[in-house]
């Protein structure tokens, strides 16, 4: 099967005929916002299985901006019972045509993206205090970015374990 492109107004009529459009997005990626009435299948799902939807309805997959839809496309396509869609330009580009979406801004961010400010910010702080407080601080931004790599190499984030026990990511933990 193959992976055409199609733009949201296209997708959007699509859906009029029985089309599916699918979130590969992460969970909490999904919860905060998506296009409404879509269908949220992870791409770690997707890999897995196949497609928990109707065979005869054509798949349209989707992701924020588009580039990992491209990036999965082949794997993607594989699991389409069908030739299937991927949305250009992604959430992104459908909100940007006014097309309906679903929102719930009470949802915290994503956790990858809390961990990318959080980290950014550290290195920022500890380079501007190493600057000009005490060179001492540069071991802040040393420390974070090292963090970072092993985060990267062994799969385990230390700061993303304390980032999912703050009060705002209650809902990311179950609401407990």
């Amino acid at each position: 099967m193959s992976l055409k492109s199609i733009a949201p107004n296209g997708a959007y009529e699509l859906t009029k005929e029985g089309a599916v459009l699918i979130d590969i997005r992460s969970s909490d990626e999904y919860a905060r916002e998506h296009i409404a009435l879509a269908h949220h299948v992870p791409m770690e799902r997707l890999v897995t299985g196949a497609l928990p939807i109707d065979s005869l309805a054509v798949p349209i997959y989707y992701c924020l901006s588009g580039s990992r839809t491209w990036a999965y496309a082949q794997a993607l396509a594989a699991c389409a019972p069908c030739d299937a869609y991927m949305l250009e330009g992604g959430l992104n580009a459908w909100k940007k045509m006014g097309l309906p979406v679903v929102t719930d801004a009470s949802r915290p961010i994503e956790l990858q993206r809390q961990v990318q400010i959080a980290a950014g910010s550290m290195i920022v702080l500890g380079a501007l205090l190493g600057g000009t407080v005490s060179p001492w601080f540069h071991w802040l931004s040393g420390l974070v970015g090292s963090g970072l790599v092993f985060a990267g190499l062994s799969g385990f984030c230390g700061l993303a374990r304390v980032l999912v026990k703050m009060p705002w990511n209650r809902q990311l933990r179950g609401g407990l």
